[in-house]
């Protein structure tokens, strides 16, 4: 219920001409506050966490951000 939207960005290239990519893949979750968002992931922080080694062996970076303009 927290979360109001999301979207999943796939990597294409780096700002440099044949640079890669700075990450593989990112994934915005959009809720109504950083107390909503803590609210619906907090109970399932460790399933998800631990759910990522079955796809990637990447270790995840998060980042709270406020959306400026929309």
């Amino acid at each position: 219920a927290a979360l109001k939207s999301y979207t999943v960005d796939k990597g294409m290239a780096g700002g440099a001409p044949g640079a890669p990519a700075t990450y593989v893949g990112m994934c915005h979750l959009f809720c109504d506050s950083v107390e909503s968002f803590q609210a619906g992931f907090g109970p399932h922080a460790q399933e998800i966490m631990a759910d990522i080694p079955n796809y990637t062996d990447i270790a995840p970076v998060m980042q709270i951000s406020e959306v400026v303009v929309g």
